[in-house]
């Protein structure tokens, strides 16, 4: 079974790399551990497949090397994508700050990059699984052995385990002396320790808009108050910057001065209490309870300066310290990964294994919620499918 590139996992990265490299009348097989291919595309935006944002930037994107991702991302763009998706009829609407979903189902995006691989003439090979992948590259598999000078690795992060996650594209980069960077749960809710526990999660289901900051990096989303914790986009986003043992600042009021708020109230004799007021901006339950446990109410007309600005000061910058995260089970992406040092940013190739690429997940690029993990995983299978 020889070829002149094997490529490691049938999802977003590896489908596109196999077109991209079939295009270029390369001899490609795509080898897929699960039954079905792109199981994760499936899933994807609720359904729908947020398969790009079109504000992508560098900037939205967690690396050990920040300036990683720019040369792939530069020479695949959001707006090839789009062009991509448009030749095959699929139409697709703008939610929210320039994400783009499917108007149908993620389906479409799956049989859009199948279709694609078919016309370039790669063969696509399921319930395959790597047993172990040696220098030429012969990959030793649960359906013979497969051998190419060329070898794409795109075979994702730990993240969703249900849906057939493995370490094995670490293995492989380690097993060829390739640093790879601890990978760790990102887009992942938080969850409490055993005291907020006890205070905030009987309030499950409770949302409001704030600022969550972890590592001097700020989103302004929804907040969701979780059974077990913190989620919504807010924490998700957050949570890709957070370090054990650290905390999370929330700002439950982002762009309301509460203090000069409530002193016109004062100075005009409002004889509402603070607790009463604070329901105009946050959910009636959340207001309450923040007024039982972190906040005495007071009839404004008799509140203090320092009173109101120690309620400001809290309700802008609540510092909850998690106890962890839901982990890899309810993580959207994997951060960490194959060490972008050890890679060509033109190429995504091996700087020490000539023939050997790393794209997608697996590589330590994390981009932020709302479709930017899709266009890191179409930018980056460009880069290695254009290089066979």
């Amino acid at each position: 079974m020889t070829h002149d590139v094997i490529v490691l996992g049938a999802g977003a990265a590896g489908l596109f790399a196999a077109a991209e490299a079939g295009r270029r009348g390369r001899r490609v097989v795509v080898l897929e551990r699960a039954a079905e291919p792109g199981r994760k595309i499936l899933i994807s935006g609720g359904g729908r497949c947020n398969f790009t944002n079109i504000y992508c930037r560098p900037e939205n994107f967690l690396s050990g090397n920040p300036h990683f991702a720019r040369s792939a991302l530069a020479r695949y763009t959001p707006a090839d994508f789009i062009a991509l998706v448009e030749r095959h009829g699929i139409r697709y609407h703008e939610k929210t700050l320039g994400q783009l979903f499917c108007d149908g189902s993620s389906t479409q995006i799956l049989e859009m990059l199948l279709a694609e691989c078919a016309s370039a003439g790669v063969g696509v090979v399921t319930g395959c699984d790597v047993a172990g992948v040696s220098a030429g590259f012969s990959v030793e598999t649960s359906r013979g052995r497969f051998e190419a000078p060329r070898l794409i690795v795109a075979t994702g992060g730990l993240s969703i385990p249900r849906l057939g996650a493995t370490d094995l594209g670490y293995r492989i980069a380690r097993a060829f002396g390739i640093a790879v960077v601890p990978p760790r749960p990102a887009l992942v809710p938080l969850v409490f320790d055993g005291d907020d526990r006890a205070r905030w999660t009987d309030l499950a289901g409770v949302a409001t808009t704030v600022g969550a900051s972890a590592n001097g990096v700020t989103f302004r989303e929804r907040l969701l108050v979780t059974h077990r914790g913190l989620s919504g986009p807010a924490v998700l986003q957050a949570s890709s910057y957070w370090q054990p043992g650290e905390a999370v600042e929330i700002d439950l009021l982002p762009g309301v001065d509460l203090v000069r708020e409530l002193s016109d109230r004062r100075a005009a004799g409002d004889t509402q209490t603070t607790k009463t007021a604070l329901g105009e901006w946050l959910p009636r339950r959340f207001a309450d309870r923040w007024f039982e446990v972190m906040a005495s109410p007071s009839v404004i007309a008799a509140t203090g300066n320092d009173e109101l600005s120690a309620l400001s000061a809290g309700l802008h910058a609540w510092r909850v310290r998690p106890a962890g995260t839901e982990g890899f089970a309810k993580a959207e992406v994997t951060a960490g990964g194959v060490d972008t040092r050890e890679l060509s940013s033109q190429t995504m190739e091996a700087r020490r294994v000539p023939g050997l690429h790393f794209i997608g997940e697996v590589v330590d690029v994390t981009g932020h919620l709302g479709g930017f993990n899709f266009q890191w995983a179409w930018a980056s299978a460009h880069a290695a499918g254009n290089a066979q």
